[in-house]
């Protein structure tokens, strides 16, 4: 009986018109999943909406280490896909769907769409240098030794070499997948060098 009364409500619920069949449709979990997964939203969030702070502080407690605080702004940012400023289950599940059982193209079109924090379809420097510096502030104390307060930039200045193919100073997504397939595939050559077959 319980697991009809989460699919009843998972289809009723408020935020959630569509219901079931459409997430079922949208993402690549099984309505097992998807009633496992609302569960726990609903117990973290009874109104059925996250909104940032709400956000912010769930994803806090994966860094107490660190200040999590902008990052997971961004990230609130990746996953509020109709950018009304609240995530809804659906927001939450197809976002979740993409970074664990998508294909590569899509987790890169993901990361991308994070980076790119005034989603106008570039990354520019600053907004890479904007998402080094919260990840490096999340990370917090986990850095030993302590790194100096010029890591991000230079590592976002080496990214944009490799990246900005065409030195315009903004990142499309065509190089932004090319860069990574391109880093990927080397990484690959090298596992098959170390352990021929």
């Amino acid at each position: 009986a319980d697991s009809g009364d989460a699919e009843l409500e998972l289809s009723a619920v408020r935020h959630q018109p569509e219901g079931l069949e459409q997430l079922l449709a949208q993402t690549k979990f099984t309505k097992k999943e998807l009633q496992s997964l609302y569960r726990g939203f609903k117990n973290e969030c009874p109104s059925g909406l996250v909104d940032e702070e709400t956000f912010k502080l769930i994803y806090s407690q994966f860094f107490p280490q660190g200040d999590a605080s902008t990052y997971a702004h961004f990230l609130f940012d990746a996953f509020d896909a109709d950018r009304n400023g609240a995530l809804c289950f659906q927001d939450f599940a197809v976002g979740l769907s993409v970074l664990l059982r998508g294909t590569v193209h899509q987790k890169l079109k993901w990361a991308f769409n994070l980076y790119d924090i005034n989603k106008d379809g570039y990354i520019t420097k600053e907004e890479m240098l904007e998402i080094m510096k919260s990840i490096y502030d999340m990370m917090g104390r986990c850095t030993h030794p302590a790194l100096r307060d010029s890591v991000p930039a230079e590592h976002v200045e080496l990214f944009f070499q490799k990246m900005d193919r065409n030195g315009d100073g903004m990142v499309t997504f065509e190089e932004f997948l090319e860069t990574c397939q391109k880093v990927s595939s080397s990484r690959e050559g090298l596992r098959h060098h170390r352990h021929p077959p």
